[in-house]
């Protein structure tokens, strides 16, 4: 029967309760795309690998190396099993409830701007993108930006369940006066090519093409067309800016100073340390991250490097199953992964000549506000017109504080942080004079 829906249930800590909710949806071929919350500690979204053998079920959270193993009761609407931390196991029971569905009628409304679907190509690699630009009514000339979403494949808008990031940034700065292009990230939507191959430098040449494409566009003040990025795309912002013909301003959105290594052991710690895991086993599963980083690192054979891997995790966690550990390691093998770890956010940024802002959340437990700003304020040290700023609350999505998010049907309606987008729209009036 289909788990989709939402499975919540208490685990016990030694200084109390935290209750977890994992979110599961189901997809073609029987798989699920699943995510962990854990509402007292505001740790939310964090991927979750699911496996279903027969009455058995497995939800694993490797960002914060913990897993659930339990069986599905006979009625479908419990599951009981014992959860796994490092250092920690609890008996943990899950109990089923519907996903809140919105079905308020969702009236398309005519924006008080142009919007329009447009198409370009990044030339370099005859690559075409698809996108929607916003102009503000009027004759302009108008500032412009092109946004840049995290890492992964997003559309256009950025989507992630009902939340659009770029799509709610891209109204509020419409609607006030400044331009926006936002584009299918590659493989996605109206765009070509394959993300899953692609690594961030490579990114730079979507933005630039982005960025020719509006210089020709009427209505465009040419001098002030900037680069929003958020996560890794705002990594991507200021590697476009050290290039040859950059924008005229960057703004970055959770961006990240840290070398990718260094920043995945950060993460791994902060979210262990959220969910109440003791410091002496968040130090020890940080030292056994670091070892599996190094294989990644230094073995080039994939299959070889796999197979060290896997001999690894199941000495470290002897609860661990072989498929478990086998799927871990295909993650840890991939492209993308082994590029992030290489990847030094800083070793360009001395070429970044313009206004730069840097926003970070201070809620944020994928990328800890104060070591990547400073990192990326080390980094772009020769360039005098740079701006920080950390918000106090705000999460890696920028949004706040979830008991502050508007009650829509009776529900909590995800939305963008509202000083956040009064922020980035200040700054950049600012710098378009």
């Amino acid at each position: 029967m289909p788990l989709d829906g939402l499975w919540k249930g208490p685990i016990k800590m030694p200084g109390g309760e935290l209750e977890v909710v994992f979110r599961l949806v189901s997809l073609t071929g029987g798989e699920y795309f699943a995510t962990l919350d854990v509402p007292q500690q505001r740790v939310t979204r964090m991927a979750v690998q699911v496996q279903v053998h027969g009455d058995t079920i497995i939800l694993a959270a490797e960002e914060a190396g913990s897993r659930f193993i339990g069986r599905l009761a006979e009625g479908g609407k419990q599951v009981t099993g014992t959860w796994y931390q490092p250092g920690h196991e609890s008996a943990l029971t899950l109990n089923f409830s519907p996903a809140t569905i919105n079905t308020a009628p969702k009236a398309r409304l005519t924006p008080p701007y142009r919007e329009e679907e447009v198409s370009y190509t990044n030339e370099q690699m005859n690559l075409p993108l698809g996108g929607t630009l916003t102009v503000p009514a009027g004759e302009g000339p108008f500032p412009a930006v092109v946004l840049v979403s995290d890492a992964g494949a997003h559309d256009r808008d950025a989507t992630t369940g009902e939340y659009r990031p770029m799509g709610i940034l891209a109204d509020y700065l419409t609607r006030r006066g400044i331009a926006v292009l936002r584009f299918d990230d590659r493989g996605v939507g109206k765009s070509g090519g394959d993300f899953s191959t692609t690594i961030a430098s490579e990114l730079v040449g979507d933005v630039q093409a982005g960025l020719k494409y509006l210089r020709t566009t009427p209505r465009i003040d040419t001098t002030h067309i900037g680069v929003i990025g958020h996560g890794e795309g705002g990594n991507v912002a200021l590697l476009t800016a050290s290039q040859p013909a950059p924008p005229a301003f960057v703004v970055t959105l959770a961006a990240y100073g840290l070398p990718g290594n260094q920043l995945v052991l950060e993460q791994q710690k902060t979210v262990l340390r959220a969910i109440g895991v003791q410091e002496p086993d968040v130090m020890a599963f940080s030292k056994q991250q670091q070892a599996l980083q190094e294989v990644v690192l230094r073995t080039s054979d994939v299959k070889q490097a796999q197979a060290t891997l896997v001999k690894m995790m199941r000495a470290y966690d002897t609860n661990l199953d072989t498929l478990t550990a086998k799927n871990r390691a295909i993650d840890l093998t991939s492209f993308r992964y082994r590029n992030l770890l290489r990847f030094n956010p800083g070793i360009l940024l001395s070429k970044v000549k313009c206004p730069v802002l840097l926003l970070n959340g201070t809620a944020d437990l994928e990328v800890q506000a104060d070591t990547n700003l400073d990192a990326l304020n080390l980094a772009l040290e020769k360039n005098t017109r740079v701006t920080r700023k950390k918000l106090l609350g705000v999460n890696h999505q920028f949004q706040a504080d979830p008991a502050n998010w508007a009650l829509v049907n009776g529900q909590r309606q995800e939305t963008f942080s509202p000083v956040a987008l009064e922020a980035v729209r200040s700054w950049i009036v600012s710098h378009a004079k």
